[in-house]
């Protein structure tokens, strides 16, 4: 079963240089990204291999949250070879994340 990767700043670029990369900026605090959380969980196992689907903790990793201006969360961000493709805020249905994923594999 597939498992979401923690970003940090240490580990970001090396995560998201290549491929694509769905990276689900959050907070423990946030109710829409905890009802989100378990669909990330899906996502992971779904796209093993095939996508990197990752989170960042906005409480712990402020420096990556500013640097790519999120401003609510949840925010995932879409990533093809390091560069950000798009972006939905809110939490969304499986569904629509992985209709986003795969238009970008």
């Amino acid at each position: 079963m597939g498992k979401y990767v923690e970003l940090t700043p240490a580990n970001f670029e090396e995560v998201t240089k290549e491929g694509v990369s769905m990276v689900d900026f959050w907070a423990p605090w946030c109710g829409p990204c905890r009802m989100i959380a378990p669909v990330i969980e899906e996502l992971a196992a779904d796209f093993e291999g095939k996508a990197n689907i990752c989170k960042v903790n906005t409480d712990e990793e402020q420096d990556l949250a500013v640097k790519y201006g999120i401003r609510s969360i949840p925010t995932i961000l879409f990533m093809k070879n390091g560069e950000v493709v798009d972006q939905m805020v809110g939490a969304s249905s499986k569904q629509a994340f992985t209709d986003k994923i795969n238009s970008l594999l």
